[in-house]
């Protein structure tokens, strides 16, 4: 079992060479798609999707506290805007971290928006267990390339090996 995410360590993965990085929610069932594999990316789209929609049941009520307080309907239209805009920018900002890493600079920088558009990155989060588990293809491409550079590393031959000298 790995001590970090409590999922159970793979068991064809090479002990020797590069090891596969856990996914939040999956461990390392992702590289053989076993140990609850598939209920795990149920548990995980159903999960995100309630997420949402009780998330924007609470919007809801906030929309609904904003009419109340009569403040005026362009701040509720401007709140409105707001969060679509952020959900929208949050989606596409998860979208493309499950296929490449984040700029660690830019990711600090947009925290905020991200916080504010949670929405749309819990959809993202759902439309991607649909398919895979999220962030699956860049954790594989960059366990393949490794395990390519790990076995390139250990085949190479450094010369004639009948021409080696003897230590004595």
């Amino acid at each position: 079992m790995s001590a970090e995410n409590g999922t159970p360590a793979t068991p064809t993965a090479p002990t020797d060479g590069p090891r596969p990085e856990p996914i939040r929610f999956f461990g390392t069932t992702w590289l053989n798609h076993d140990n609850g594999y598939t209920a795990r990316r149920i548990g995980v789209a159903i999960g995100s999707l309630a997420t949402a929609v009780v998330s924007c049941l609470v919007l809801r009520l906030a929309y609904q506290g904003l009419q109340i307080a009569a403040i005026g309907g362009f701040v509720t239209l401007l709140m409105v805007v707001m969060f679509a805009i952020c959900s929208a920018m949050a989606f596409r900002h998860t979208w493309d971290g499950f296929t490449r890493r984040p700029d660690p600079d830019r990711q600090a920088s947009l925290r905020g928006l991200l916080t504010i558009g949670f929405v749309g990155s819990l959809l993202a989060y759902f439309f991607r267990s649909l398919t895979e588990a999220p962030g699956e293809r860049l954790h594989r491409e960059e366990y393949e390339a490794a395990r390519k550079h790990h076995e390139k590393r250990t085949t190479r031959r450094s010369g004639n090996p009948s021409k080696k000298r003897r230590r004595a």
